[in-house]
């Protein structure tokens, strides 16, 4: 004769069940590969920033030193600031003119 159902001896059971079966084990993570800086990498990457506003952006960044430095008067300072100004303006147009040439290129 099939026994009645108890309500409890099924939960019981059941707790049973998930407390004393081992889970399956858990995935290990996807390992991290950083990006690296191909040539096809960087063909994708497009080039958004024109020519003027990078210019005018470094220009505006060494204006705001260059005036504290001309307050403070500080022939040094300025001579510095005017040298740095030139270095890095021309870092900049050696760095757009290699990347104007891969646009024209691809």
């Amino acid at each position: 004769m099939p026994s009645p159902v108890d309500p409890r001896r099924d939960l019981f059971g059941a707790a049973a069940k998930y407390l004393l079966e081992s889970a399956p084990a858990p995935m290990p993570p996807a390992p991290v590969v950083a990006p690296r800086l191909t040539l096809s990498a960087l063909e994708q990457i497009p080039m958004s920033r024109s020519r003027a506003r990078i210019l005018e952006n470094l220009e505006s960044a060494f204006d705001e030193v260059y005036q504290k430095a001309k307050v403070e008067n500080d022939p040094l300072k300025l001579e510095s600031l005017q040298f740095a100004y030139t270095r890095d303006q021309l870092y900049f147009e050696i760095l757009l003119d290699i990347r104007d040439a891969l646009e024209r290129r691809g």
